[in-house]
This record gives C-alpha cells, sequence and structure tokens, in this order.
C-alpha cells in the first residue's frame, strides 16, 4: 500500500474542498463527471455496472446450474436455503462498499480527494474487521443450526446447506474487498476496470465449479469453494487496483485506513439504503422458505421441490434485477458528483435517463422470461413435467410487474447517491418488508377463498406483482416531490443538506 509520503496530511473533516485536485490526468477521470455528456457518461457508466452486477448475479446460478444437474433437487433445495444467508452477505458488502462510494464521489464532487480516500480506507479496515466477526460465528455450530432452522431447512436438505454456509462464512473476506470496494473504482473513473475486476471472477469461479462440482464431484462443498475462488480472485484484482495502479484518482493508504468515528458513521448512514434493500430480501427468504415448507407440504409437490421450484424462481427474479440495480449504481458517483457540486440540473437529467434506460431494460427482461421460460427452468436441471409446468407458471406471474420496477430501483437509489438516506431506506423497504412479507403471510389464508382454483402455495408467488405495484405507486409520490425540491434548491431558495 501507499506508505504515506505524499504531501497530503490526513483530515477527517476538511476544510479545504479543492486542496486535493490539482487538475492532473487522473483528477480529469473526476471532473468530467461534472462537465462532459450526460447521456455518454451513463452510457460509459452504466455499460460495465450493469454486466457488472450480471457477473456478481451469476455466482448463485452458475451454483444452482451446476448443483442441480449434478444432484438434482436435493442441491437446488440446499442452495434454496442457504440463500437468505447469502443475501445478507451481500447485504454488508454493500452497507460498506456502496456507503463509503457515496461519501467518496460527494468528496469528489467538492474536490475533496482527500476525503475521498479516507472513505476508501475506512472501508476496507471495517471489512476485515466485519469478516473476522463473521469467520467466529461460523466456527459456532448452535449459531450454524440456528440459522439452518430460521432458514427453514428440511432434514434431507441440512447437512448440505451446513457445509454450503459454513465454507462461504471463512471467506466472507473475499466477497467484501471483491465487491464492496470494488464500487471505488467505478468512482475513480475506471467502469471498464471495475467490470473486469467482476468478469475475472466470475470465470474463474465457473471454471472451479465444473471442476469441483462435475469433475471431482465434490457436490455443494465444491461449489462453495468454487464461488471463494472467484472471489478470490476478483479481490485480488481490486487491491492491486488500489495499491499497485499508478495515476489513479483515488489510492489506498495505510495512514487512511485507521478508523474515523465520523467517517465509519456516515459510511454506514449512506450504505443503509442499499443494506435495507437486501435484508429485506433476506427476510422475505426466510419468511418464503417458512411458507414454502408449510404449503409445499400441503400439495402434490411436496416441501423439498416447493423449495427448488421457488428457489430457481429467486434465484431469476434476483438475476433479473440485477442489471437494474448495476443501473442505479452507475448513476451513484454521477448524481453524487454533480450533487455535491450542486450541478443541479445535471442531476436531474441523469436522474431522468437513468429511469428511462432501466425502464427498456426491464422491457426487455420481461420479454426474454417470457418467451424463453421453458429453457430457463430447465438449464436448472428441474424437467419433471409436473414439477416444470408449476415453475413456468409461478414464473410469469412473479414478473408481472418488472416493466415497472427500474423506476422504483433507480429513484430509491437516486435518494441515497444524493445524501437523502432516510427517504431511500423508507423505499427500498417498502416493497419488501411493508408489502411483500404481509402479503406472504396472509394472501395464503385469503387467496384460495377468492379464485378456488389456486393452492395456499400458489398465493406465495402472487404476493410479488401485488407488492411490485404497491411499491412502485409510493416511490411515484416520492418522485413528484422531489422534482419541486431540485427546482427550488435550483433557484437558490433552499440549501442542500447531507
Amino acid at each position: 500500500m501507499s506508505d504515506g509520503n505524499e504531501q497530503e496530511k490526513m483530515t477527517p473533516s476538511s476544510n479545504e474542498p479543492h486542496r486535493g485536485l490539482s487538475g492532473g490526468a487522473r483528477d480529469a477521470k473526476v471532473t468530467r463527471m461534472g462537465t462532459a455528456s450526460i447521456p455518454r457518461l451513463i452510457t460509459e457508466f452504466a455499460i460495465p455496472s450493469v454486466v457488472g452486477m450480471l457477473v456478481n448475479g451469476s455466482y448463485n446460478i452458475i451454483d444452482s446450474i451446476f448443483l442441480g444437474n449434478a444432484m438434482g433437487e436435493l442441491g437446488l433445495s440446499a442452495v434454496t436455503v442457504a440463500n437468505p444467508i447469502m443475501i445478507v452477505f451481500m447485504a454488508l458488502a454493500m452497507l460498506l462498499g456502496n456507503g463509503g462510494n457515496a461519501l467518496a464521489a460527494l468528496r469528489l464532487g467538492e474536490g475533496d480527494r482527500i476525503g475521498a480516500e479516507i472513505s476508501l480506507g475506512n472501508v476496507v479496515t471495517t471489512s476485515i474487521i466485519l469478516s473476522a466477526a463473521i469467520a467466529l460465528l461460523a466456527a459456532n455450530p448452535a449459531i450454524l443450526d440456528w440459522l439452518l432452522t430460521i432458514s427453514s431447512a428440511t432434514d434431507d436438505v441440512r447437512p448440505y446447506a451446513r457445509i454450503f454456509i459454513q465454507i462461504l462464512c471463512f471467506g466472507f473476506i473475499l466477497q467484501q474487498i471483491g465487491f464492496g470496494v470494488n464500487n471505488f473504482i467505478r468512482t475513480a473513473g475506471a467502469p471498464n476496470r471495475a467490470l473486469a475486476t467482476m468478469v475475472f471472477g466470475l470465470a474463474a469461479a465457473t471454471l472451479f465449479n465444473y471442476w469441483f462440482v462435475i469433475v471431482l464431484g465434490w457436490g455443494v462443498a465444491g461449489s462453495a469453494l468454487a464461488t471463494l475462488g472467484g472471489q478470490a480472485c476478483s479481490c485480488g484484482a481490486v487491491l492491486w487496483y488500489f495499491i499497485f495502479t499508478k495515476n489513479v484518482p483515488l489510492k489506498l493508504h495505510v495512514r487512511y485506513m485507521k478508523l474515523n468515528a465520523q467517517v465509519v458513521w456516515r459510511i454506514v448512514v449512506f450504505g443503509l439504503p442499499s443494506f435495507a434493500i437486501q435484508i429485506g430480501m433476506a427476510i422475505v427468504n426466510f419468511v418464503l422458505n417458512y411458507q414454502l415448507v408449510i404449503y409445499g407440504a400441503q400439495s402434490v409437490i411436496g416441501a423439498d421441490d416447493a423449495l427448488a421450484s421457488i428457489g430457481v424462481i429467486n434465484r431469476i427474479g434476483a438475476f433479473t434485477v440485477m442489471p437494474l440495480i448495476g443501473i442505479a449504481v452507475a448513476l451513484q458517483p454521477l448524481l453524487g458528483y454533480n450533487y455535491g457540486a450542486r450541478l443541479i440540473a445535471r442531476v436531474r437529467k441523469t436522474w431522468w435517463l437513468g429511469v428511462a434506460g432501466a425502464t427498456v431494460f426491464s422491457v426487455v427482461m420481461w420479454l426474454i422470461l417470457r418467451i424463453f421460460d421453458t429453457q430457463i427452468i430447465q438449464a436448472f436441471g428441474i424437467t419433471h413435467d409436473q414439477l416444470l409446468n408449476f415453475t413456468i407458471f409461478a414464473l410469469q406471474v412473479q414478473f408481472l410487474m418488472l416493466p415497472f420496477v427500474g423506476f422504483q430501483i433507480v429513484t430509491s437509489n437516486y435518494f441515497q447517491a444524493t445524501g437523502q438516506p432516510a427517504k431511500s431506506i423508507f423505499l427500498s423497504l417498502t416493497r419488501q418488508i411493508l408489502f411483500l412479507v404481509p402479503l406472504i403471510m396472509v394472501l395464503p389464508g385469503i387467496l384460495p377463498s377468492i379464485a378456488p382454483g389456486l393452492t395456499g402455495l400458489d398465493a406465495l408467488y402472487f404476493a410479488a406483482p401485488i407488492s411490485d405495484f404497491l411499491a412502485i405507486f409510493t416511490t411515484a409520490i416520492f418522485a413528484v416531490f422531489e422534482i419541486k425540491r431540485l427546482k427550488k434548491l435550483e433557484a437558490g431558495e433552499i440549501e442542500a443538506k447531507y
């Protein structure tokens, strides 16, 4: 790492906002976010970000495909049981990574490069501490048993899910750096480099999965080790960029890794919206798994097959939403920089072009799922006619509102990027916690009486489009008020606070 022999001294809260930017080549990569063509910037940042999120989402897909074809529904059920814990890991990575990245973008918009580097250093240190704590918890059998119980593991699935979860816990630091800190590369003006680190990791994970699961027959343990192998490759590439690459806007300095309570607090606050989204997904998966075991056991499909089927749909859903999150993440440095620089017209234009792009992407993804539903489901090793037909119908119903989800995700992230975390957290929680969880709990008892042809198990996937509609409507209300606030801010009638 850099040894700290540069002229700049660490100042946790800079009172000299332009001290870090000298107008050199490395700073031009950042300052162009306030001057270059917005459509061109969005395209440049969004393409690698979208592909990067698809790459990250592919880890679960690849695990499921290899395990499904090697072990059948039992392998898919094990990954489904482990999925809520994996989402919690993603939430922690996004809490620190997205939060620190949002703070760094705002600091760079103010011209404070040192403040941005302090954010980077504190994220890395906090990640190391958090990962060590998770590894210690995973070594406790009682904690693992509790996690498997709340994730509704059946007796047949429990031993496989235990192995998968424990291995991932021990290697969590690799995901924390490889995915979370990766966001800083994009804010440093190198979105293609950020993408390359993730593609490198995915390619490695795919090769490891084939070798460990198919060739060596290591099952779920091999799949988990393959995931860690891919994440290790990404982690190494990210650290190389910030430590050894020359002429980059942000560097990882030892002196900036010393924890600063105020900086860490801001990182956590700014990261809470992303964290809330993922934790909401985890809670949904915990509750959904519980309901799947109950109502699956009452159906001809059975509990284990219900876990496998809906688990596949949820992984497809997470993969489908990843590009939309990618667009939102790509907009974050652009929104944060221009908001910090008080370029409100550019903020507004970036926001709405992002919404338009996300909507187009949502429609394309929806069409793909409608046209190739059978082929997509069969790729996971589900070939039994009864289970295949059930899974296809559930897939079609669950994604009815997908064309409009992009607006909700981008707008929720907009509030995070512009230093309004409370609004972003609320909007992030609307779909997952305020709407979806209650619907999953109550709809199985209501829907069969309204539509006698549907069962309690069917109700579990009808909950998704209803909650999507309610969340989109709520977000639209917030967007209307924000448009008015931006007009006042641009006119100088109010001051921006974050």
